[in-house]
Order: structure tokens, then C-alpha cells, then sequence
């Protein structure tokens, strides 16, 4: 007789222990939050501030980024140091459509935003002609990364750049749309940015309800893309790119073409920044160039590495340590919080190459081995 061929089970999305951990926080985000906010009195020691809610909300958007970075970095081997570019498209594209809808209701009284009657212009530029509409700005937060993530993704990787040199061009493409931006002559408002926001859909954004909103939009789409990568790095497809990190020349030799799962890939990383920085405007109030900064998307890569790349849950992790640690650090002691970032930047690089997480994992495996 024959044995007939075993093929492998098909990976689960998500272990009994890990889709209760995810219900956990899909509770925390949607329902506990919110009633510790708007429904515990003030005074109470269970009342979650005002305070507490935007900066949570602003790390889940952190987090979002930090998990694009692990799908290309993590599970791919592309490390770049210019995801900041496409967080700030997202929130340039959603910071057009709030200030158009500060409507007269800016200093200057004008149907144009403050700042372009402050450089006497008498129409708006054709890249502002759809961010009125609330639709329109939804689609070009996903597009104009996508776009932008594309031509230069096609380029790159059809030349076969790789390695440090992949690292430095994505660096220098953000630096140069940085100095873009930062031209009163491109439309942008320049080095101030946008801000001063009144509204969201015709309502005001500086309530409550609408911060709480925007908090749980945030923490749901945060889950939705873990479930989402979780779901693409256990495919077939998720396992040519974790072959492509491991082995690019063998995966070419096996009949698959590189280039289209890196460009894909990248093109979905990019994205998810852009939205993570279009829910990340409305909650923190202003955007401008410095969101291109080099050390903003350095810091990026900070997040997925001192978390653990190639775990998913590793760099939601990290966004929440380090953004938490800074929080902290720049009110008690603003003076060494680079040096701290600097010194757990290498000391993860050094000791902790699998992170918090991989750290956590061979503990809890010692631990079991032991008893």
C-alpha cells in the first residue's frame, strides 16, 4: 500500500487563550474605556481622564504604525526609515478636510483657511478641491500613500536595493518631501502645518463624546489590522515573504518573483500608516513637517524592535513602552529622554534581539522546562 501525502494543517488565525485576549481588549477599548470616561464622576480613582484618553489614543496610532513596520521589517527583512512620510500623508489628507471645515469660523472670517489669506491667495490649489468631502478624504487617505508608497516601491525594488542602501533611500525620500512641505508655495501651510480644527462631520471635535469617538475608532482599527496581518503572515502568501527575508535568492530559484510580494507588502504597510496618521490628526490637533522628521520614523523602527519583530504583538508592545516611557520621562526628566531612547535602542540591539516579547517567551520556556 502507498501512504498517501500528509499535507500540512492549515495554520489557526488566532489560539483559544489569544482570541480571549482579544475580546479582553476589544471590551477595554469599546466598552470599559468609555464608561471610565464619560460616566465615572471625576473625582472618582476609577475615572479615566480626558488626558489619559488622548494619549492612549494617540499611542494606538503608534502602534498601528509599529505594526506596519513589523509586516515589511519583521516578517519581510525591509527595514525602512521613511514610514513617517506616509503617516503624515494620511494626516495631511485628514487635516485638509478639517480645515476646510472651519468654514468663516477662522480669524480672517473666509471660506479659505487662515493661512492662505495671510499669503493673499484668492482660490484654493487643485490638490485641495475634494477636501470637502468626507468621502473623498476616506479614499485619499488610503490612496495617496498607496501611490506614493508604489512608484517609489516599484523603482526600488525592480533595481534589487536591499540592506542599508533601501534604508538610506527611504530616509532621504522622506527628508525630501520634509523640505516640500515645509514651502508656503506647495499649499500646506508650511512649517505651522494645520491646526486649530473646529469640527468633524458638522460636529464639534473638542467634545467629549467625539474624543471618546475618535478613541475607540482608533483602538478598533488598531485590532482590525492585527487581525488582518495576523491573518496575512499565517497565508501562503505570508510565508514566500518570511521565505524572502530568510532566503531571497532561493525563493527566486523556486519560481517566485520577489518583487511583487515586496511591493504589495509595502504598499500595505504604507497605508496602514496613512491611516494611522489620519485618525491620529483629529485627536492631537495640528500636523505639520515635523511629522517627517528623521527621528520620527526612526523611532518606528525603535518601537517594532524593542517590542520583537516577527511577532505582531511584539511591536504594539514596544509603541506602548516606549511612547509610555516618554510620556513619563519628558515631564519628570525631558533632558535624558533621548539618551534613554538611544541607550534602549541598543540594548535591545545587543541583549534583547527578539525584544520584550521574545524575551517574555524564553522566560515562560525556561520556566516550563524547569518544572
Amino acid at each position: 500500500m502507498t501512504n498517501k501525502l500528509q499535507l500540512p494543517a492549515a495554520p489557526v488565525l488566532l489560539t483559544r487563550k489569544a482570541w480571549t485576549a482579544f475580546l479582553v481588549c476589544l471590551l477595554l477599548v469599546g466598552v470599559l474605556a468609555p464608561v471610565l470616561n464619560l460616566f465615572v464622576p471625576e473625582g472618582s480613582a476609577l475615572h479615566m481622564s480626558d488626558y489619559a484618553v488622548a494619549l492612549v489614543g494617540k499611542i494606538m496610532c503608534y502602534a498601528i504604525c509599529a505594526l506596519a513596520m513589523d509586516l515589511i521589517w519583521g516578517y519581510t527583512g525591509i527595514l525602512s526609515l521613511g514610514h513617517g512620510l506616509f503617516f503624515a500623508l494620511g494626516g495631511y489628507v485628514m487635516g485638509m478636510y478639517l480645515m476646510r471645515q472651519i468654514g468663516q469660523d477662522g480669524n480672517y472670517k473666509s471660506d479659505l483657511p487662515d493661512f492662505m489669506v495671510f499669503l493673499d491667495w484668492k482660490e484654493l490649489p487643485w490638490q485641495w478641491l475634494l477636501s470637502d468631502s468626507f468621502v473623498a478624504t476616506l479614499v485619499l487617505v488610503v490612496l495617496v500613500p498607496a501611490v506614493v508608497a508604489g512608484v517609489f516601491g516599484f523603482f526600488a525594488f525592480r533595481s534589487r536595493i536591499k540592506g542599508v542602501y533601501f534604508s538610506i533611500i527611504t530616509q532621504a525620500m522622506t527628508y525630501a518631501a520634509l523640505l516640500l512641505f515645509f514651502r508656503n508655495e506647495t499649499g500646506f501651510g508650511g512649517n505651522n502645518g494645520f491646526t486649530d480644527f473646529k469640527r468633524i462631520l458638522g460636529m464639534p471635535i473638542a467634545t467629549p463624546n467625539m474624543r471618546m469617538s475618535l478613541f475607540v475608532i482608533t483602538g478598533l482599527t488598531l485590532l482590525g489590522f492585527f487581525l488582518f496581518a495576523r491573518w496575512l503572515v499565517t497565508s501562503k502568501y505570508g510565508r514566500v515573504l518570511q521565505a524572502i527575508r530568510d532566503a531571497e535568492t532561493r525563493v527566486m530559484f523556486s519560481g517566485y518573483s520577489p518583487l511583487p510580494y515586496k511591493l504589495s507588502i509595502w504598499v500595505i504597510s504604507a497605508v496602514m500608516c496613512g491611516v494611522a496618521g489620519a485618525l491620529y490628526v483629529p485627536q492631537v490637533g495640528i500636523i505639520n513637517p515635523g511629522e517627517m522628521s528623521a527621528a520620527n520614523s526612526i523611532e518606528i523602527a525603535v518601537w517594532a524592535a524593542v517590542g520583537g519583530r516577527g511577532t505582531l504583538i511584539g511591536p504594539i508592545v514596544g509603541a506602548f513602552l516606549v511612547n509610555g516611557a516618554k510620556s513619563w520621562l519628558t515631564v519628570t526628566a525631558p533632558e535624558f529622554w533621548l539618551y534613554f531612547l538611544g541607550a534602549l535602542f541598543i540594548a535591545v540591539t545587543l541583549y534583547l534581539p527578539n525584544g520584550v516579547v521574545g524575551l517574555v517567551a524564553k522566560l515562560k520556556n525556561k520556566k516550563g522546562g524547569a518544572a
